[in-house]
């Protein structure tokens, strides 16, 4: 008999098991039959209306002469545009994350004082409890950083006194918290797991009180707390570009749904960093540098696009990379002609890649996008069209900055538990009833039988 106390390892008994499970397969027909709304979507890929929320709009289409067409996509936060924002910032030379948070939690943009006046709070809630690094943190470290997060997240609990209030003032401030120290998390766990998995050095540096979200990120985990002013600007604007989108998006929607049950701030966090983990949602960047990695090692001259297209074409026909048939980074569920984030991002893309010297592959990258459009919207019947999403160059952007692969997804809940901390306020504040969706069982009735007669 195997060992079943081995916790890493699937037994004989185990995949016997499992062998039940495999037969627990529902009819695809049936979803038509019964109209059933998979993945929440209908058949033309719109989405099925399941709630209200004034904290951010998608705008994939508009009608025109009385029909609904296809237009470049638009991202608003609490009524602004997302590249009236950035430029704001942008124009301003300063750092916008900081102020994106404002508008999503308060639903106004803040005067200078009262800006600065949250960023004072912000930076005062940056440090984690005595000893937490060392108990919590560096104690068990995770190969993988977002279980680490998740695990740090629900020790948090224990720390305070009022964890369980979920009056707003208390989850307000259970917020602040959480959107001070997701940084700290998320890059400690890093150091801790390159010091005792990968044998790498360790390096815990505090963070500075002066510093935005997006510099002080660099500066902990950089050795030598040294970066650029465009490393950080570019860092900013992931955050900002990252911080929300609609409130039907996976993460979000279970902040929602975890919220409607009266649970603490912390589960319901969890909860969402969860559903971020998955390589569908936020593990998607991880995915494209993975496969354009793979595509760079079998294109020998980037140059070439029909060498670039066979290659593609062999993606999309399950002949290479992972076998999946999916050209990762192409296409989005709501967005059809452009993604806003990703045609705001790759122009500071260019600029970043030119500082870095990498403007062969930022063309390559190029090159990329258009022929798997072209190839997608050839070899699929699609109900809209198709074009790169913000997974495509963020990943890009990451790896020109220097920052680990593992902290891809970790980058997106630093900038995602703003959003995340909006939606749980809206819906305590909205709601009343529990979320809880319809499910029709298409199982057949059965007789029970004694167990000595059963087969």
């Amino acid at each position: 008999m195997s060992n079943i106390n081995n916790f890493s390892k699937v037994t004989p008994e185990i995949q016997k098991l499992a062998s039940l499970c495999s037969n627990d397969k529902i009819d695809p027909e049936l979803y038509t039959k019964y109209d059933v709304k998979r993945g929440l979507r209908d058949l033309n890929g719109k989405g099925v209306l399941t709630g209200l929320t004034e904290i951010s709009e998608i705008v994939s289409s508009k009608v025109v002469d009385g029909q609904t067409v296809p237009c470049d996509g638009e991202l608003y936060y609490r009524g602004y545009n997302v590249n009236d924002l950035v430029n704001g910032a942008v124009a301003d030379n300063r750092f916008g994350f900081e102020e994106t948070t404002y508008l999503l939690l308060f639903g106004k943009l803040p005067t200078s004082d009262e800006l600065k006046e949250f960023n004072s709070i912000l930076s005062g809630y940056r440090n984690l409890p005595k000893n937490f690094v060392r108990d919590i943190i560096l104690k068990k470290p995770s190969p993988d950083l977002m279980n680490n997060i998740m695990r740090s997240v629900l020790s948090l609990c224990a720390y305070d006194q009022s964890a369980n209030d979920i009056s707003i003032p208390n989850v307000l401030r259970q917020s602040l918290e959480l959107i001070s120290i997701f940084p700290l998390l998320a890059v400690y766990s890093y150091q801790a797991k390159n010091y005792y998995l990968d044998k790498g050095s360790l390096y815990i540096h505090r963070p500075q009180p002066n510093l935005s979200t997006a510099e002080n990120i660099l500066y902990i985990l950089r050795p030598d707390n040294k970066y650029s002013e465009l490393e950080a600007r570019i860092l900013d604007l992931a955050l900002i570009l990252h911080a929300e989108h609609g409130g039907g998006n996976n993460s979000s929607f279970t902040t929602h749904v975890v919220t409607s049950s009266g649970t603490d701030t912390y589960s319901c966090m969890t909860a969402a960093l969860s559903s971020l983990k998955g390589p569908k949602h936020g593990g998607a960047n991880i995915k494209v540098v993975k496969m354009m990695n793979e595509i760079k090692k079998n294109v020998h001259d980037w140059n070439d696009e029909e060498e670039i297209a066979a290659y593609l074409d062999k993606i999309l026909h399950k002949e290479a990379f992972d076998n999946a048939g999916v050209i990762y980074g192409m296409g989005h569920a709501v967005y059809s002609i452009s993604d806003p984030r990703a045609k705001i991002f790759k122009g500071y893309v260019e600029a970043l890649s030119k500082e870095k010297g990498r403007i062969k592959e930022y063309n390559f990258y190029n090159a990329v996008e258009r022929i798997s459009a072209e190839l997608i919207a050839k070899e699929r019947r699609i109900y809209k069209g198709v074009s790169a999403n913000i997974d495509f160059y963020s990943g890009f952007v990451y790896s020109m900055l220097n920052l680990p692969l593992e902290l891809y997804t970790p980058l997106f809940a630093i900038a995602r538990i703003s959003g995340w901390s909006a939606h749980r306020i809206e819906e305590l504040n909205c709601a009343g009833k529990i979320i809880r969706p319809a499910y029709k069982c298409v199982q057949e009735r059965n007789e029970y039988v004694k167990i000595d007669d059963r087969k």
